[in-house]
């Protein structure tokens, strides 16, 4: 990971989706959005690369659906 790469909350999370915080709290557990799980409270971190990775599926998948 570079210096400039840094993990995300959950609510920095949803305030660039625009979705509310429990929201992405689904996402992450239902693997939709791959996180990760820091220490023995569960803190949740995205990392960039998997938000985009999350927002490239959705532009794919609704890409794919406009073609029929």
């Amino acid at each position: 990971m570079s210096n400039t790469e840094r993990f995300m909350t959950p609510e920095e999370v949803a305030d660039v989706l625009r979705v509310s915080i429990s929201q992405v709290y689904t996402l992450m557990r239902s693997g939709q959005l791959n996180a990760v799980k820091i220490g023995k409270r569960g803190i949740w971190r995205v990392s960039p690369n998997a938000l985009n990775a999350y927002v490239s599926a959705l532009e794919d998948a609704a890409f794919e659906r406009s073609k029929v």
